[in-house]
Protein backbone atom coordinates (compact mmCIF):
# COMPACT_ATOMS: atom_id res chain seq x y z
CA UNK A 1 0.00 0.00 0.00
CA UNK A 2 1.25 3.44 -0.81
CA UNK A 3 2.16 6.06 1.77
CA UNK A 4 -0.92 8.08 0.81
CA UNK A 5 -3.13 5.05 1.59
CA UNK A 6 -1.60 4.61 5.04
CA UNK A 7 -2.01 8.31 5.74
CA UNK A 8 -5.71 8.11 4.75
CA UNK A 9 -6.27 5.13 7.07
CA UNK A 10 -4.59 6.87 9.99
CA UNK A 11 -6.63 10.01 9.33
CA UNK A 12 -9.88 8.02 9.28
CA UNK A 13 -9.01 6.35 12.59
CA UNK A 14 -8.24 9.71 14.13
CA UNK A 15 -11.63 10.99 12.99
CA UNK A 16 -13.38 7.91 14.43
CA UNK A 17 -11.59 8.28 17.78
CA UNK A 18 -12.41 11.98 17.84
CA UNK A 19 -16.09 11.32 17.19
CA UNK A 20 -16.15 8.66 19.91
CA UNK A 21 -14.69 11.13 22.40
CA UNK A 22 -17.31 13.73 21.41
CA UNK A 23 -20.14 11.20 21.92
CA UNK A 24 -18.78 10.26 25.36
CA UNK A 25 -18.52 13.93 26.34
CA UNK A 26 -22.08 14.65 25.16
CA UNK A 27 -23.45 11.61 27.00
CA UNK A 28 -21.77 12.78 30.20
CA UNK A 29 -23.17 16.29 29.76
CA UNK A 30 -26.68 14.93 29.25
CA UNK A 31 -26.32 12.95 32.47
CA UNK A 32 -25.26 16.08 34.36
CA UNK A 33 -28.22 18.04 32.97
CA UNK A 34 -30.61 15.23 33.88
CA UNK A 35 -29.39 15.30 37.49
CA UNK A 36 -29.79 19.07 37.70
CA UNK A 37 -33.28 19.21 36.20
CA UNK A 38 -36.01 18.98 38.80
CA UNK A 39 -38.85 16.56 38.04
CA UNK A 40 -42.00 18.27 36.85
CA UNK A 41 -45.06 17.86 39.00
CA UNK A 42 -48.74 18.53 38.51
CA UNK A 43 -49.47 22.25 38.65
CA UNK A 44 -51.34 22.99 41.86
CA UNK A 45 -53.85 25.82 41.56
CA UNK A 46 -54.48 28.52 44.14
CA UNK A 47 -58.21 27.77 44.11
CA UNK A 48 -59.64 24.33 44.67
CA UNK A 49 -59.13 21.45 47.04
CA UNK A 50 -56.19 21.45 49.43
CA UNK A 51 -54.15 18.30 50.13
CA UNK A 52 -54.79 17.01 53.62
CA UNK A 53 -58.42 18.10 53.70
CA UNK A 54 -61.46 15.82 53.26
CA UNK A 55 -62.86 15.92 49.74
CA UNK A 56 -66.53 16.82 49.31
CA UNK A 57 -68.72 13.74 49.29
CA UNK A 58 -70.92 13.87 46.21
CA UNK A 59 -73.39 11.29 44.93
CA UNK A 60 -73.42 11.06 41.15
CA UNK A 61 -74.48 8.69 38.41
CA UNK A 62 -72.32 7.29 35.63
CA UNK A 63 -73.26 7.45 31.96
CA UNK A 64 -74.45 3.85 32.25
CA UNK A 65 -76.79 4.76 35.12
CA UNK A 66 -74.76 3.32 37.99
CA UNK A 67 -74.89 5.28 41.27
CA UNK A 68 -71.48 6.35 42.51
CA UNK A 69 -70.29 8.19 45.60
CA UNK A 70 -67.12 10.24 45.19
CA UNK A 71 -65.46 11.29 48.44
CA UNK A 72 -65.72 9.79 51.90
CA UNK A 73 -64.33 6.39 52.92
CA UNK A 74 -63.86 4.01 50.01
CA UNK A 75 -65.99 0.85 50.37
CA UNK A 76 -63.04 -1.38 49.38
CA UNK A 77 -60.31 0.66 51.04
CA UNK A 78 -58.77 1.82 47.74
CA UNK A 79 -57.45 5.19 46.65
CA UNK A 80 -59.42 7.11 44.01
CA UNK A 81 -58.08 9.17 41.12
CA UNK A 82 -60.70 11.54 39.70
CA UNK A 83 -59.65 12.97 36.33
CA UNK A 84 -61.67 15.75 34.72
CA UNK A 85 -61.60 15.52 30.92
CA UNK A 86 -63.41 16.80 27.85
CA UNK A 87 -64.07 15.37 24.38
CA UNK A 88 -62.61 18.55 22.88
CA UNK A 89 -59.38 18.41 24.93
CA UNK A 90 -56.49 16.84 22.93
CA UNK A 91 -54.25 16.65 26.02
CA UNK A 92 -56.96 14.69 27.83
CA UNK A 93 -56.96 12.17 25.00
CA UNK A 94 -53.19 11.80 25.18
CA UNK A 95 -53.45 10.84 28.87
CA UNK A 96 -55.85 7.93 28.32
CA UNK A 97 -53.14 5.25 27.85
CA UNK A 98 -51.47 6.39 31.08
CA UNK A 99 -54.79 6.25 32.94
CA UNK A 100 -55.37 2.71 31.68
CA UNK A 101 -51.91 1.76 32.90
CA UNK A 102 -52.55 3.28 36.33
CA UNK A 103 -55.88 1.51 36.65
CA UNK A 104 -54.41 -1.88 35.76
CA UNK A 105 -50.94 -1.78 37.29
CA UNK A 106 -50.84 0.65 40.23
CA UNK A 107 -50.31 -1.14 43.54
CA UNK A 108 -52.17 -0.85 45.78
CA UNK A 109 -55.04 -0.65 43.26
CA UNK A 110 -56.50 2.75 42.41
CA UNK A 111 -60.02 3.47 41.20
CA UNK A 112 -59.83 5.79 38.19
CA UNK A 113 -62.94 7.87 37.55
CA UNK A 114 -63.36 10.13 34.52
CA UNK A 115 -65.56 13.19 34.97
CA UNK A 116 -66.88 15.88 32.68
CA UNK A 117 -69.96 18.00 31.98
CA UNK A 118 -71.83 19.29 28.97
CA UNK A 119 -73.66 17.62 26.11
CA UNK A 120 -74.50 14.01 26.99
CA UNK A 121 -74.62 12.63 23.39
CA UNK A 122 -71.20 14.14 22.70
CA UNK A 123 -69.83 12.53 25.88
CA UNK A 124 -71.34 9.16 24.98
CA UNK A 125 -69.81 9.39 21.51
CA UNK A 126 -66.43 10.21 23.09
CA UNK A 127 -66.65 7.20 25.42
CA UNK A 128 -67.49 4.91 22.49
CA UNK A 129 -64.82 6.35 20.19
CA UNK A 130 -62.05 6.03 22.79
CA UNK A 131 -63.28 2.71 24.27
CA UNK A 132 -63.61 4.16 27.77
CA UNK A 133 -66.13 1.61 28.98
CA UNK A 134 -63.66 0.30 31.57
CA UNK A 135 -63.82 3.62 33.47
CA UNK A 136 -66.74 4.98 35.44
CA UNK A 137 -67.61 8.11 33.43
CA UNK A 138 -69.52 10.84 35.24
CA UNK A 139 -71.32 13.92 33.96
CA UNK A 140 -71.62 16.42 36.81
CA UNK A 141 -71.08 20.15 36.78
CA UNK A 142 -71.41 20.16 40.56
CA UNK A 143 -68.54 17.68 40.92
CA UNK A 144 -66.25 19.81 38.76
CA UNK A 145 -67.05 22.97 40.71
CA UNK A 146 -66.66 21.26 44.08
CA UNK A 147 -63.33 19.70 43.14
CA UNK A 148 -61.89 22.89 41.62
CA UNK A 149 -61.60 21.65 38.03
CA UNK A 150 -61.41 25.07 36.39
CA UNK A 151 -58.92 23.99 33.71
CA UNK A 152 -58.44 20.62 32.03
CA UNK A 153 -57.13 18.02 32.36
CA UNK A 154 -57.38 18.23 36.15
CA UNK A 155 -56.81 15.36 38.57
CA UNK A 156 -57.55 14.79 42.25
CA UNK A 157 -56.07 11.86 44.17
CA UNK A 158 -58.02 10.73 47.24
CA UNK A 159 -56.88 8.17 49.78
CA UNK A 160 -59.09 5.37 51.11
CA UNK A 161 -60.57 7.72 53.74
CA UNK A 162 -61.56 10.35 51.17
CA UNK A 163 -58.74 12.75 52.08
CA UNK A 164 -57.19 14.75 49.26
CA UNK A 165 -53.58 13.62 48.87
CA UNK A 166 -52.61 15.52 45.71
CA UNK A 167 -54.30 17.59 43.04
CA UNK A 168 -53.49 19.76 40.04
CA UNK A 169 -53.35 20.17 36.29
CA UNK A 170 -51.91 17.09 34.61
CA UNK A 171 -50.57 17.49 31.07
CA UNK A 172 -48.42 14.34 30.91
CA UNK A 173 -47.78 10.92 32.40
CA UNK A 174 -45.05 12.52 34.48
CA UNK A 175 -47.60 14.88 36.02
CA UNK A 176 -49.89 11.95 36.87
CA UNK A 177 -47.01 10.04 38.44
CA UNK A 178 -46.12 13.11 40.52
CA UNK A 179 -49.50 12.85 42.29
CA UNK A 180 -48.63 9.38 43.55
CA UNK A 181 -45.08 10.47 44.36
CA UNK A 182 -46.46 13.33 46.48
CA UNK A 183 -48.82 10.92 48.24
CA UNK A 184 -46.04 8.46 49.00
CA UNK A 185 -43.76 11.19 50.33
CA UNK A 186 -46.49 12.74 52.47
CA UNK A 187 -46.31 16.17 50.82
CA UNK A 188 -48.91 18.33 49.11
CA UNK A 189 -46.98 18.39 45.84
CA UNK A 190 -43.67 17.39 44.32
CA UNK A 191 -42.70 21.06 44.27
CA UNK A 192 -43.16 21.23 48.04
CA UNK A 193 -40.89 18.21 48.49
CA UNK A 194 -38.19 19.80 46.32
CA UNK A 195 -38.47 23.09 48.23
CA UNK A 196 -38.09 21.26 51.54
CA UNK A 197 -35.10 19.35 50.23
CA UNK A 198 -33.54 22.59 49.01
CA UNK A 199 -33.99 24.27 52.38
CA UNK A 200 -32.39 21.30 54.15
CA UNK A 201 -29.38 21.44 51.82
CA UNK A 202 -28.96 25.18 52.42
CA UNK A 203 -29.21 24.67 56.18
Amino acid sequence: MSAAGWIAIVALWLVVIGLALVVVALARQIGVLHERLQPAGALALAKGLKPGEPAPTIDVETLTGQPLRIGGPHPRGADTLVVFVSPTCPVCKSLLPALRSIRRRERPPVDVILASDGDRPQQEQYVAAESLGEFPYVLSERLGLSYGAGRLPHAVLLDDAGIVRATGLVNSREHLDSLFEARDRGVASLQEFLERSGRREVA
